[in-house]
């Protein structure tokens, strides 16, 4: 089985023997939009995709869209109902918890990182400006440990202070406030802040606070929360096996989700209903409202699109290197363009 260094390699190999392929896939996106989002769905697995779960929620109304494998070892066809690894969308719920918090007292924006995790001072550069409000925003300069060359030894399972001193003594990317760069080590921080805080896990303070208020029984915090024959599979282009069973349990990264569940949470985190109007002012002055995700195996994207009122979850069974993300996108945009159209 590859491990992360070898999956890294291959799939920059795959960018150079591909170019030609990713370069067609550029030109099928300027073919006419379909009627149908199941049409789509339908040439999209044609076109490389292992499997694919669509979500819409529009006017009131939702509907849902899948094809191809859930698991493709057993021919299990996908289902739009399963649950996902959504990466890198978790990172909305920590931001709304934060906000929570940030509203009753019990944090706020402006205090440092060397005062909430005294022992990372004189270990991260610029600890003592750095701000909670930085660390949200993808502000602090911090090194994404995501991609430091010991990460990829790095125990699944360890604490996230461990995971965080990666990247302790290494020069900052930049001034604090002075750019935006996303970095995974942020979230990873604002976990244990939570943590310290709360006295108790930020996952169980997500479930009781946004998970159970809004009906959210299939999100969870953690893949080993679920049954994983419950998970749609995994797969890495040009690497054979299924790679559900890498788990992934640092904080920003780790959730588990229907596409279902993941739109009910855009729209409540966008309408008021999760958030009363301080915790949303709060939201606002420090995080977005779409995201997208990446794990080996699992790429996906939430948004909301105001001109049409609607959210679209995309859920894809596959991944590979950053160019395939123009695939991704171009899909994505093609079932929104579809909606657009099927408006007029």
């Amino acid at each position: 089985m590859f491990n992360k260094t070898q999956l890294y390699h291959f799939s920059q190999l795959i960018v150079v023997l591909c170019g030609l392929s990713i370069t067609s896939g550029c030109e099928r996106g300027l073919r006419p939009l379909p009627n149908s989002i199941e049409i789509e769905v339908k040439r999209s697995i044609e076109n490389g995709f292992d499997g694919m779960i669509v979500y819409v929620n529009q006017g009131g109304q939702s509907a849902f869209y899948s094809g191809g494998w859930k698991n493709r070892e057993e021919l299990i066809p996908a289902d739009p109902h399963a649950l996902f690894k959504i990466g890198s969308i978790s990172k909305l719920y920590i931001a709304a918890a934060t906000a929570k918090l940030v509203h009753d007292r019990k944090l706020s924006l402006e205090e440092k990182l060397s005062d909430l995790l005294p022992e990372v001072k004189g270990r991260i550069q610029f600890a003592e400006i750095i701000s909670l409000r930085m660390l949200l925003q993808h502000r602090s300069g911090i090194p994404d440990f995501l991609y430091d060359s010991e990460f990829i030894n790095s125990d699944p399972q360890e604490d996230y202070m461990t995971t965080a001193g990666l990247i302790f003594d290494e020069k900052a990317d930049f001034i604090p406030d002075k750019k935006y760069k996303y970095s995974n080590t942020n979230y990873l921080l604002i976990g244990e802040i939570l943590d310290r805080t709360l006295g108790y896990s930020h996952h169980e303070f997500i479930k009781n606070e946004i998970l159970i208020p809004l009906g959210l029984n299939n999100t969870y915090s953690l893949f080993s929360e679920v049954d994983s024959s419950k998970v749609m599979s995994g797969y890495f282009v040009g690497y054979e096996a299924d790679l559900k069973t890498n788990d992934y349990t640092r904080p920003g990264g780790s959730m588990v989700a229907s596409a279902e569940d993941v739109g009910i949470f855009l729209r409540a985190l966008i309408d008021g209903t999760l958030l009363n109007a301080e915790e949303q002012e709060i939201y606002s002055s420090v995080y977005v409202y779409e995201h997208t995700g990446w794990l080996d195996g699992y790429t996906s994207i939430a948004r909301y699109h105001k001109e049409i009122d609607a959210v679209v979850v995309q859920f894809v069974n596959t991944s590979s290197n950053e160019m395939y993300w123009l695939k991704l996108n171009r899909v994505y945009n093609r079932i929104v363009g579809i909606i657009e159209k099927n408006l007029k």
